[in-house]
């Protein structure tokens, strides 16, 4: 058996929720979608950035992750701060769509759960679609809550954080578009 770069077990009831979309109660929700631009070609330059860890990187985090393409089971340690001020946010991917052959409308991206040592208990999913009219779109979806008191403690802090981080998330869905 390989060494894993988080330990633990998902922490948060709903697994696969931003998946199928049945929320766990207790828990704040959130989704943001952006338009993108136009066309297969942008669908596809998103999605492979998002399935390669890219809006992460491009976001400004700090990435370690046991492979260099999104997989079921896959787990990323992202991080923002420095030295002891680094919070680390361990997940582990429970979903997986990837672009379909053709022109169809589509969508893909995936999902991944919150680990032990992760400032909140949930989970964050990153699609890119393209719909018949060939749009595409970029949309965050989540539900979270504090991990523990010391984090429900500086509640306001950190949603403001959750908030920049999903903008510095769009931003680089944005980037992905130019190639």
């Amino acid at each position: 058996m390989t060494s894993r770069i988080a330990g633990g077990e998902l922490n948060y009831p709903g697994i696969g929720a931003t998946e199928h979309g049945l929320w766990p109660s207790g828990f704040q929700r959130i989704q943001v979608r952006a338009h993108l631009g136009d066309g297969i070609e942008t669908y596809r330059r998103v999605a492979e950035g998002v399935l390669s860890w890219q809006i992460q990187r491009r976001s400004g985090l700090r990435v370690r992750t046991e492979t260099d393409s999104v997989l079921p089971g896959t787990r990323i340690i992202s991080g923002f701060g420095v030295g002891p001020f680094r919070i680390n946010a361990p997940c582990e991917v429970v979903w997986v769509r990837r672009p379909l052959p053709g022109n169809a409308p589509q969508s893909a991206g995936f999902g991944y759960g919150t680990l032990p040592g992760h400032p909140e208990r949930g989970e964050e999913a990153f699609e890119v679609s393209i719909d018949a009219a060939g749009a595409v779109s970029f949309t965050i979806t989540a539900f979270s809550r504090h991990a523990n008191w010391f984090y429900a403690a500086g509640g306001a802090v950190a949603r403001a954080a959750q908030r920049y981080i999903t903008s510095r998330y769009l931003r680089s869905a944005r980037e992905l578009t130019a190639g």
